[in-house]
């Protein structure tokens, strides 16, 4: 298991190994992207290729992430100067805890959890019941949803921005997959991030048919992608801090033990759509949260910091949130008739 970042000078840009309290440098591949298709096709391991490569410059890790090198981190997953070909999307209600969260915002309070069934909670069952199939056998489908292309993804320290013409902001600190399709239509599981899927959650509580729209934010992963990691039971932290101090903080959960579906089920049901299977594409698929600070009551604010962190996953995910200049005029569209 070997941990990948990839960081820019603003004149060049590298993919390094993470050697604490360093960063090794791969010889002869600028980002993630090339390494993998360079690879998926060979049988090789990736993670053998990369370490093979990792005999370039070193540089102190610490610099880097505090902002005092001239090396900056950026997102571990990108298609440089092609962003459409990355897919950002997830699998919701894959979590007790996001369930009951989920139930809790469409009934207007966690005393109401239990007293409707919501098409959410019927979701989550089907999950329950059929979400972890025998080997060779197709389980029931997940809550899917698109994100973006990957436009939307911001790195360490970049802002989650909240839009003009959103109602509000929420933090979604989740494991995401990330993944590349081969020559052939075949996808590759490259590794798994730390991520924050950020949402709309005030959009998504006046009807559940918004879900999708409050969606189409900005989200974050990073800093490092873990080649291989062990996905049984990850355990980690969320936490929101304002003015330099921590105004919500929880413990999370993440991995099959604590999900209703295996991580091949909800592989199945992205990847089983041929428009998901496009030659040289990457995705990023974000696998579900099971705390929410809106959830508590917590509204978030411009200049408050996000920080996601789960145990074997490398260092924090540190993201400031940035409210834009509220929408004041419609979006117009001209006719080219």
């Amino acid at each position: 298991m070997i941990h990948l970042v990839q960081i820019s000078n603003g004149d060049e840009r590298r993919v390094a190994i993470v050697e604490e309290p360093h960063l090794r440098c791969l010889e002869g591949v600028l980002s993630v992207y090339e390494l993998a298709l360079r690879y998926a096709q060979s049988g090789s391991k990736l993670s053998e290729q990369a370490s093979a490569l990792a005999s370039g410059d070193l540089l102190d890790y610490d610099a880097v992430y505090a902002g005092t090198s001239e090396w900056r981190l950026l997102a571990p997953i990108d298609v440089p100067e092609q962003p459409w070909r990355v897919l950002v999307s997830g699998t919701g209600l894959t979590h007790l805890g996001s369930a009951r969260e989920r139930q809790a915002m469409h009934l207007g309070g966690a005393a109401k959890v239990d007293e409707a069934v919501t098409d959410s909670m019927r979701m989550f069952q089907w999950g329950v019941e059929g979400g972890r199939p025998g080997e060779g056998a197709i389980g029931a489908a997940p809550e899917w949803f698109y994100k973006g292309d990957g436009s939307v993804l911001r790195g360490p320290f970049e802002a989650l921005e909240i839009p003009g013409f959103a109602e509000d902001g929420g933090e979604e600190a989740e494991i995401a997959g990330v993944y590349v399709i081969d020559d052939e239509g075949n996808p590759h599981r490259i590794g798994m991030t730390q991520g924050n899927e950020f949402s709309d959650h005030k959009f998504e509580k006046r009807n559940y048919l918004n879900l999708a729209g409050s969606k189409l934010r900005t989200c974050s992963v990073g800093p490092e992608l873990v080649i291989g990691p062990d996905f049984t039971d990850v355990r980690g932290e969320v936490r929101i801090e304002r003015g330099g101090e921590t105004v919500w903080h929880r413990k999370i959960a993440s991995g099959e033990e604590n999900m209703c579906h295996s991580l091949a089920n909800m592989e199945h049901h992205h990847f089983k759509f041929a428009g998901h299977r496009q030659p040289g594409n990457m995705h990023v698929h974000y696998f579900g949260a099971d705390a929410l600070s809106c959830g508590d009551g917590v509204v978030l604010r411009d200049g408050d910091v996000a920080v996601v962190r789960f145990d074997g996953f490398g260092r924090a995910l540190r993201n400031p949130i940035r409210e834009e200049e509220k929408l004041a005029a419609p979006v117009r569209v001209r006719s080219l008739s």
